[in-house]
């Protein structure tokens, strides 16, 4: 009996290569494509409008010769998603749809229909790779997955992976992984896929390109407030590392926030709503006349505040420091999770496509500290922290 896989056909050349793979090892293959968003009054439609991209993916498949079937999830992914991203933007912190989407749509909500259809495996287009080992204990052998950095260290997308489980990974399969992005256009062409030279999908997952205020302005109503430059001379900046008295004092030293208030600094403008606006964002604050381009340094939704700096290098962006609420810590790896009072060197970043930077976890009773060898700029509550050993993922939390 052949292996029965289900490929998310998306409509990119990514997916449409999964899928030709996966055929051409033996799998008997069959592509679905997700629905997952109706409202087009928030998008820039021509960009990524989903009919086209459902669209190519039947294409691919009427090529590839599978069966194909469209999924409506709109109504999931507006409770888990869409919900989700409003309420953390009302808050003042940054969610990442991506990797929600992977956990709570991707890998739960479609692998479940595809479970349901007899699938073995779910296949997906991601640029990572997974591995398999087996360890044994007092005689009882148990798998252990292991989600590796995809191969193309320009494309990698093992980031977006963070919230998986050992249970989803063991059914899932990532046929691209060990391949650089221009060998998977190459195949993609040599099939005569109709997907080989189109563009990357952009912006929020499976919604496509979305201008991010109009977005939230459906629940989150614009409100004038005030831009305060900060300058780099603030005192604040300047403290000196005090003698600490216990472990724990140094980490909530090393991942404190620098709290502002409006007499920090000097206003310079008007903003529509600090819960449009994320740490370390240039763009879209509309004000000129400063030496350096401004950087958002903190957003304070309660006072309806942003305070910017100016410069990339400017001292409010930076800390070495930050911590993951208990709840909130995510082991893909189970069997290496740090007790209490345990730590960790690892390789960590705060955000995709950040080059890992050297850092030690910190368990402690309320949660995981990370502290960097190396300052890091604009940590954003909310997004997600990813940390690694070489090119293993073995989890990640919330910045809290």
């Amino acid at each position: 009996m052949k292996k029965r896989v289900v490929v998310g056909l998306s409509g990119g050349v990514d997916s449409s290569v999964a899928a030709y793979l996966l055929k051409e090892q033996g799998y008997e293959v069959i592509g679905l494509f997700m629905k997952n968003w109706h409202d087009d009054s928030v998008t820039i439609s021509d960009e990524c409008p989903w009919l086209e991209d459902s669209n190519d993916a039947m294409l691919v498949a009427e090529k590839l010769g599978i069966p194909f079937q469209t999924v409506d999830l709109s109504e999931e992914y507006k409770e888990r998603i869409v919900d989700y991203m409003f309420r953390e933007y009302q808050m003042g912190r940054t969610p990442n749809p991506d990797v929600l989407c992977n956990r709570e749509i991707k890998f739960d909500v479609f692998m479940k229909i595809a479970l349901g259809l007899g699938a073995d495996f779910v296949a997906t287009g991601h640029y990572c790779r997974k591995t398999t080992s087996v360890s044994e204990e007092n005689g009882v052998e148990t798998e252990i997955h292991h989600l590796l950095a995809g191969k193309d260290p320009n494309k990698d997308q093992s980031y977006f992976l963070c919230q998986l489980s050992q249970e989803q990974l063991s059914k899932t399969l990532f046929p691209i992984g060990e391949l650089l992005k221009p060998e998977v256009r190459k195949i993609a062409a040599e099939q005569n896929l109709i997907t080989a030279e189109k563009r990357d999908s952009q912006g929020l997952c499976f919604i496509g390109k979305v201008r991010l205020p109009d977005f939230l302005q459906q629940k989150l109503a614009p409100k004038d407030g005030i831009i305060v430059e900060v300058p780099a001379t603030l005192p604040e900046y300047k403290v000196e590392t005090p003698e600490f008295t216990s472990e724990m004092e140094e980490l909530e030293f090393l991942s404190a926030k620098h709290k502002y208030s409006k007499s920090d600094g000097k206003e310079v403008g008007v903003h529509n709503g600090a819960h449009y606006f994320t740490k370390g964002q240039r763009k879209g604050l509309a004000v000129g006349g400063t030496k350096e381009p401004l950087f958002v340094i903190d957003t304070d939704v309660e006072e309806n505040i942003i305070y910017t700096g100016q410069g990339k290098s400017h001292p409010g962006l930076y800390r070495r420091g930050l911590f993951v609420k208990d709840e909130e810590v995510h082991w893909v790896r189970e069997d290496l999770k740090l007790q209490e009072d345990e730590k960790m060197e690892v390789m960590a970043r705060i955000r995709y496509r950040q080059p890992l930077e050297k850092a030690t976890l910190h368990c402690t009773h309320s949660g995981l500290y990370i502290i960097f060898d190396n300052p890091q700029s604009a940590i954003t509550e909310g997004q997600f922290v990813a940390w690694y050993n070489g090119a293993e993922l073995l989890g990640s939390g919330v910045i809290s």
